[in-house]
Parts: structure tokens; sequence; C-alpha cells
């Protein structure tokens, strides 16, 4: 498992061309046994500093850099961040609400277990939109997107050749974004990406052992062939195959990876029928 954020590929979020922030003079950077995560927060951006720290924390915990009982602090982040605690404090919010996150009152704050119950509903869920998603795409796309989805593709081939995890799973993101911008519903990405925090946890560390690359392009490139026919039955098919793809890993990443899953709770109703 990658190790360190220098390893992400130039198309991830810890891209080594992402603008760091403006630093003021004066101010000795306090000692942490935390990732450097400050290259991708950008004090100029127009974007809210909360949402950038959320973005980076979230992306540092999916992919193992903070495992799980990993303590966080507000003044530490803060102060690497050179910003004040309000917004750490919003970003940590958004992490608890995504169940990544615990916050004990009087206690700390630290990265949760992943919970196979919550991931196998996160997956029900988007598998209901990003069908629905999918299905309507299949419709409306358009030449230019089907050539930006190609291209991501063959640049997935290019990450698996090269077993660059960060970069593959950029890529994987950035599929399946595309294919919810081409119906132009901003909110049917920003609700998958609010469900799916813990299978993207699982994800990583599935990778490429236990879900081989090879099987998860051959899934993308029957989505990607069945929104080239204008297809919707057959691109909506290959999109349930492929998100139910982590129902078959789950079971053999949580016995082993012991200590990174809470006990399993089945729900009363299964979820993959």
């Amino acid at each position: 498992m990658k190790t360190a954020l220098a390893d992400a590929a130039p198309t991830g979020p810890f891209s080594a061309d992402t603008p760091r922030p403006k630093r003021r003079a004066g101010r000795a950077a306090a000692p942490s046994t935390l990732p450097d995560l400050t290259a991708v927060i950008s004090l100029d951006s127009h974007e809210p500093i909360s949402k950038q720290i959320f973005r980076a924390l979230r992306q540092a915990i999916f992919v193992g850099l903070m495992p799980p009982g990993t303590p966080l602090s507000e003044k530490e982040i803060a102060e690497k961040f050179e910003v004040s605690r309000q917004p750490v404090r919003e970003a940590f919010i958004k992490l608890a609400e995504v169940g990544v996150l615990q916050i004990l009152p009087q206690r700390g704050t630290f990265v949760k277990k992943i919970s196979p119950r919550k991931v196998r509903e996160g997956r029900f869920i988007r598998e209901a939109i990003e069908s629905a998603v999918v299905r309507k795409a299949a419709d409306s796309i358009t030449d230019a997107q089907l050539q930006l989805l190609g291209e991501n593709l063959r640049e997935q081939r290019l990450a698996a050749r090269l077993n660059d995890m960060p970069a593959f799973l950029a890529l994987d993101e950035s599929f399946h974004r595309s294919i919810a911008q081409a119906i132009d519903c901003a909110a049917a990405w920003d609700t998958i990406q609010d469900i799916k925090a813990q299978m993207d946890r699982v994800r990583y560390l599935s990778l490429p052992d236990v879900s081989p690359l090879e099987l998860v392009i051959r899934q993308h490139a029957k989505i990607l062939a069945a929104l080239r026919a204008h297809d919707p039955g057959a691109a909506e098919d290959a999109m349930r195959v492929h998100l139910r793809e982590i129902l078959e890993s789950l079971g053999p990443i949580a016995a082993r990876n012991l200590n990174w899953f809470e006990a399993d709770e089945p729900e009363r109703v299964p979820l993959a029928v």
C-alpha cells in the first residue's frame, strides 16, 4: 500500500502541480505524525477552505494514510494548514456525517473502522442512483463525452500496467463522475460522493489482489460499449454488475484486515437482490 502523498499521480487529488497555500512568515511548523496534506490546499481558491480540508482528509483516510484509530486534532490541523479552527471543525463534522470520523466529546476525534453494513448500504443506494444515471446517459451522451470516457479507459489501462494505484483510483472516480456529468445533474454525483465513503475505503484495500485491475477495466469497458451503442438496458446491466463486485471482495478484505473493520451487523433484508 502507498504510504506517501508523493506517490499520487498527477491525475489524482494529490497532484504535484496543485498550488500550495501561501505561508505566513514567523511561524514554525508544528511537529506531527500526520501526512503532509498542505499541497492540496489553496488559500487563493474560491472554494471554501473547509471543503478543501474535508476532501484532503477524506482522501488520506481512503488511501490508508490515516488508518482506523488515528487521532485528529482541530488545533494541530489548523496549525498545519495555517487556518483558523472553524473550517477544520466544519470538515470534521462533514467527515463524521459520511461515517469515517468518530467525534467523542471530552475524548477526541478518531478515524473510524469500516462498517461492513454501511458498505453494503452505501453500495445499494449508489447502485440505485448510478443505474438511473447511466440509463439516462445512454440516451443523451455526446460523441465528445464518449471520447473523454474512451481516453479515460486508455489511461486506466496504462495505470494498471504501471501498477499505479492512486492514479487508477483517481481515473476510476473520474470515469463515474463523467457519466453523471453527461446528464448535467450535479446533485446526482454529489449524493453519490456522500454515500460511497465506506465503499471507497474498501475499494483501495481490495486492489489489486482481490479485485484485479483488469477485471475493473473490463467492467468499465462494458459500460462504455453500452453507452456508445446508446443502449440504456445494457448500460444499466453493466453498471449493476460493476457496482456489485464489492460484495464479492468485502468478505475476503475484512478477513485480511481485521483491525480495519467493525464487527459485521447483517441487515434483516438482503440488499443485493
